[in-house]
């Protein structure tokens, strides 16, 4: 697994990547009510907004970890996003996307440097 500074996650199987928010980023936003997810076939683009999540806070903008075409979504999260605050890095994954750039995944953090990010300056 792999992690972008803006606090999303990357598994990646073969040519296809499973993209969610990870446990620090569901804690900052406390009770997530609802998910805006992109359309099936969409392409997205490393970096760049795609999508949102909702919570009794804020609403929040998902960016790309990597690019590719959106192939499936986490439909259960349409019932119950609260699943997100429960297991942000396993059940509450949001969608699948089919790779377009295999070399972009290299750019991303893993677990040390991920870590290293969220607790400089928090205190903890």
């Amino acid at each position: 697994m792999k992690y972008t500074k803006t606090h999303e996650w990357v598994k990646i199987n073969g040519d296809t990547a499973t993209i969610g928010i990870t446990n620090h980023a569901q804690e900052q936003l406390s009770d997530i009510v609802y998910v805006d997810f992109p359309d099936i076939g969409l392409k997205i683009v490393q970096g760049e907004e795609f999508m949102t999540v909702e919570s009794v806070k804020a609403a929040s903008s998902i960016l790309a970890p990597l690019s590719g075409e959106v192939i499936e979504i986490n439909s259960i999260l349409d019932d119950s996003p609260e699943i997100i605050n429960q297991s942000a890095e396993k059940e509450g994954w949001l969608l699948k996307i089919k790779i377009s750039n295999a070399s972009e995944y290299e750019t991303l953090l893993d677990i040390d440097e991920y870590s290293k990010l969220n607790h400089q300056g928090s205190g903890s």
